[in-house]
């Protein structure tokens, strides 16, 4: 789950990192009035999870409150690669002297979190990572021990920070460590970490990922999420619990599991098919999810056959084949269904579909062949 520069640098702010004493504004009349509270001269900065916001025209400085009105009426009205904007962050003109770029994420590879700094801050990092490597320095951070400071002194010293300020650096690298780890994110991100006029450091800008499947621990955290970056069925399907991810193919897909969904996609890909959808409905599934689950693949119109693919271990078949049986009653779906279900009651749910005019399987491999050959219209 992303978050918008504004709720990051709160987030920051909260372990110490210095950031601007900006706010938000949701009207061009908010937006005078923090400028104005700010002494007049501030940037405005449009609050949309996409980058490229500058070269869009979604950043701009304003020289008083008068100007920084107009400014937040003209991007307030604007629409960046899709995403409306609603709020701009006023934060006041800073003068910077140096742009300095920080981060921390997931190193899979090493299998703990990196620290990543450069020297070549306030630019596109990963064109520099792809041209320039050798000026990211990355410092591995052991998940028991900690950030260390000698492995501060050691980014410093990588990205040439002058020593007057290695206390400062410390601070904000501890600040965003804890961030990081405390808010389980997925990366924490200050670009740039600007060192200003009067010589001190400040987070002018900030991006936070978070997991998503440790949001149970963080409610507040879950509360910033913005609905704008998220397709409407994948909203429904966060409501009931399910994991959904739209694609582009034709054939939808309902499996319990990550692994057998992933496998079942492949299956259908390996068959000539693509999958439209994944969609795992999860261990335990009831009736109402599992209803859920085919309402959300039928309102895709790229859908053109659902393939059911369910192995009952925690979930029953029985109760798999109630919630089909209940969804066609509300859909009434125009496309053809195959259904595969082995395990627990997979009999008994079997016998319950057998009057639901529905293409069944015994093995996944068979499913597969037949709900492609349903979307090509081979089979009915």
């Amino acid at each position: 789950m992303k978050l918008h520069e504004y709720q990051s640098k709160q987030i920051f702010a909260q372990y110490g990192v210095p950031v601007p004493k900006g706010r938000v504004a949701s009207t061009p009349a908010e937006a005078r009035q923090i400028a104005q509270e700010l002494g007049g001269r501030v940037v405005i900065k449009s609050q949309v999870l996409v980058g490229g916001r500058g070269k869009a025209g979604g950043i701009k400085l304003a020289k008083d409150a008068e100007e920084a009105e107009k400014l937040a009426g003209d991007i307030l009205t604007m629409t960046i690669k899709g995403l409306p904007v609603r709020k701009v962050l006023v934060d006041p003109a800073a003068e910077i002297k140096t742009e300095i770029y920080l981060g921390i994420t997931n190193d899979r590879a090493a299998r703990r979190p990196v620290l990543m700094g450069s020297a070549a801050g306030g630019v596109d990092i990963e064109e520099v990572a792809a041209t320039t490597p050798e000026k990211i320095i990355k410092v591995h951070i052991d998940p028991l021990m900690g950030l260390q400071d000698y492995q501060i002194l050691d980014m410093a010293l990588g990205i040439e920070l002058p020593k007057e300020l290695w206390g400062e650096f410390n601070t904000v690298c501890q600040g965003l460590w804890r961030a990081y780890k405390e808010s389980d994110a997925t990366l924490a991100e200050i670009n740039p970490l600007a060192i200003l006029g009067d010589g001190h450091l400040a987070a002018l800008d900030g991006k936070m990922i978070l997991d998503e499947n440790a949001l149970y621990r963080h409610p507040e955290l879950a509360e910033k999420r913005d609905l704008d970056v998220e397709a409407e069925s994948e909203i429904e399907a966060n409501k009931y619990g399910l994991t959904y991810i739209k694609l582009e193919g034709e054939i939808g897909c309902m499996v319990n599991g990550a692994g057998l969904a992933m496998a079942t996609m492949d299956i259908i890909k390996h068959f000539g098919g693509e999958p439209a959808n994944f969609l795992d409905i999860g261990g335990g599934a009831t009736a109402e999810k599992v209803s859920a689950a085919i309402r959300i693949i039928l309102k895709d119109p790229n859908v053109k056959a659902v393939l059911f693919n369910i192995f009952g271990g925690i979930t029953r078949g029985d109760v798999v084949a109630e919630g089909i049986l209940t969804a066609l009653d509300e859909v009434k779906p125009s496309v053809p269904l195959v259904v595969r279900l082995a395990g627990t009651n997979a009999a008994e749910g079997r016998a319950m579909l057998a009057g639901a005019n529905m293409i069944t399987a015994e093995t996944l491999a068979e499913a597969a062949q037949k709900a492609v050959a349903a979307a090509k219209g081979e089979l009915k």
